[in-house]
């Protein structure tokens, strides 16, 4: 027995004096080895202090960015979550696009791709590497413009259902003895223009009907809702969540609101929704026997005829749980960030009326004299090609993605030592206090990278001294130094760029501009309650002073029948 006991403590003073000496590497010894070190960047006032929060929050971040730039230069070290953690910040366009060109040095950290994965699981948001490249080959003619342009109808007619249902909404207001005479309404955009692109995604995804802005009952759209809604934008980020994302152990011995709703959510959502991908492949495949091409235009059905494409060797497809993974990516990346868009599009225009007015006034000029819901399909399309080539719209859905990209900033992590290069020479300090200007620096494995999307979109030295005010003309005429700006879209960095940049772009375009006309064209918005930004996964509208009821973007909502009667 006393061997044994002798044994166990052996092995358990081993451990920690393991753990001592890691930690005094970390502490003492790494510090003063870390190429970062070297580059300038803001103190911190206590050992424990970083500087996430006043990267992260919009609220300040903006402020935050050009004190660095002006105070750092493009250049800047930061501290992470813990002491010893220096992250690279740059506002640098030659560093960042060094960074996002080398998708396969630089990654997603673990903990973001375990975060991600667990939820949704290793699709193309949370795949690297080899993984990643298959699976993005495999989905790339699901998004050509022959597939996408298919889809319009769909984007079209689930407008007409969001009108429709406010129009209801409000002249049932209307009827009641308390209802205001204007006819106007106070409806949570957010709320309803999330439930659309639900809809939107479930159809044009894989040809399945969540009727989630008639009836929110869908056993599979609560699935999904619920996972989205409480498990990441009401999350709230506390120690036990920060504790369970280093140690998952701790979340299947202990779990959590958040472990119980995912893992509910998972049941559904694996059931259902393989049940569809399963119902895809044995059409696919009698369409096959009998000759023929099946016919199914949503991206489920053109994923999978991808993915048994003659011209893919065996060994480049994908399997089934990969395809699930990844219709689970396109609606959490086509529903919450084009609902976010459209939202925040509609907030500014209700806070700018005469913007507003001015882009109505547009919409009008080529609307149809016909009603909308009696255009055929070819109908339809010819008039999107007629909305998508307006100019002031196109201005207006471009400074709007400026302005509030959803996705505030990323982070990536450098799996090997890299030298990154950079447009302007960066100041060194080394160890004697001597300094030094050199034309790269360099970038240790493992150490990350701070993606700040919104501060690329909104720096003042490139956009101009009205870089953080909304003004859809400044489309019309650029600095020269936007041109120089990363970006997959216009030179802005909302939807990346490089190798992992976004697949559903002119996807989200289609839905942000369709859903625009529709509303637009038969609504009047004004502000109601004040709504502030909060970063929270995604950059989500909020109640000021009322953040506990979740992410909501109140508006009043006038038929403009009603306002122009009135």
């Amino acid at each position: 027995m006393y061997s044994v006991l002798l044994l166990v403590s052996s092995f358990l003073a081993a451990v920690v004096a393991a753990g001592c000496t890691y930690l005094f590497y970390l502490i003492v010894l790494w510090p003063r080895r870390n190429p970062l070190s070297r580059l300038p960047g803001p103190p911190t006032r206590t050992w424990f202090g970083n500087h996430l929060g006043a990267v992260l929050d919009p609220s300040r971040s903006p402020r935050v960015h050009e004190k660095f730039v002006q105070d750092y230069g493009r250049n800047v070290k930061i501290r992470g979550l813990f002491p010893w953690e220096e992250r690279l910040f740059t506002l640098d366009p030659v560093s960042l696009t060094h960074i996002l060109k080398h998708s396969t040095i630089y990654e997603k950290p673990w903990q973001s791709r375990a975060l991600i994965s667990s939820m949704i699981g290793v699709g193309m948001l949370a795949a690297e590497g080899h993984t990643h490249k298959l699976q993005r080959r495999v989905a790339t003619p699901a998004f050509s413009i022959q597939n996408l342009r298919a889809l319009i109808p769909v984007t079209f007619r689930t407008g007409l259902a969001l009108r429709d249902r406010w129009m209801s909404l409000i002249a049932e207001a209307k009827a009641r003895p308390d209802g205001e005479a204007s006819g106007r309404m106070k409806l949570d955009v957010c709320h309803w223009v999330s439930r659309a692109t639900f809809d939107v995604i479930g159809l044009a995804g894989f040809d399945y009907h969540f009727n989630a802005i008639h009836d929110g009952s869908n056993e599979l759209f609560m699935a999904y809702k619920d996972m989205f809604e409480i498990a990441i934008s009401q999350q709230k980020g506390g120690l036990w969540d920060l504790l369970a994302l280093y140690f998952p152990i701790l979340d299947r011995l202990w779990p959590g609101e958040r472990s119980r709703v995912v893992a509910k959510s998972h049941e559904v959502i694996n059931r259902v929704a393989g049940r569809l991908i399963q119902e895809k492949k044995s059409k696919i495949a009698e369409a096959e026997k009998a000759g023929s091409v099946y016919g199914g235009r949503d991206l489920l059905s053109n994923l999978l005829k991808a993915n048994i494409a003659v011209d893919l060797p065996p060994d480049q497809r994908i399997s089934d749980e990969d395809i699930l993974h990844n219709i689970n990516t396109f609606l959490f990346a086509g529903s919450d960030t084009s609902s976010l868009t459209v939202t925040w599009l509609i907030f500014l225009l209700a806070k700018y009326p005469e913007v507003q007015e001015r882009l109505r006034a547009e919409l009008r000029s080529i609307a149809p004299t016909a009603p909308l819901e009696s255009l055929t399909q070819d109908e339809i399309a010819s008039l999107y090609a007629t909305i998508a080539e307006l100019p002031y719209l196109e201005n207006v859905v471009r400074e709007t993605l400026r302005l509030i990209p959803p996705v505030h900033s990323s982070i990536r992590v450098a799996t090997q030592d890299d030298v990154v290069p950079t447009s302007t020479p960066v100041e060194l300090r080394w160890a004697n206090g001597k300094t030094e200007k050199v034309d790269s620096f360099v970038m240790p494995k493992g150490a990350c990278v701070h993606v700040p999307i919104e501060a690329f979109n909104l720096d003042r030295e490139v956009w101009g001294q009205d870089g953080w005010a909304f003004n859809p003309d400044r489309w019309d005429n650029l600095p020269e130094a936007v041109k120089a700006q990363p970006g997959l879209y216009n030179n802005i960095l909302t939807f990346s760029a490089g190798p992992r940049s976004c697949i559903g772009v002119k996807f989200s375009i289609i839905e942000i501009k369709m859903f625009v006309f529709i509303l637009l064209t038969h609504f009047k918005f004004a502000p109601a309650d004040p709504v502030g930004k909060a970063n929270v996964v995604l950059t989500r509208p909020y109640v000021v002073d009322r953040h506990r009821e979740g992410s909501q973007c109140p508006l009043f909502v006038v038929p403009l029948s009603e306002e122009t009667s009135g």
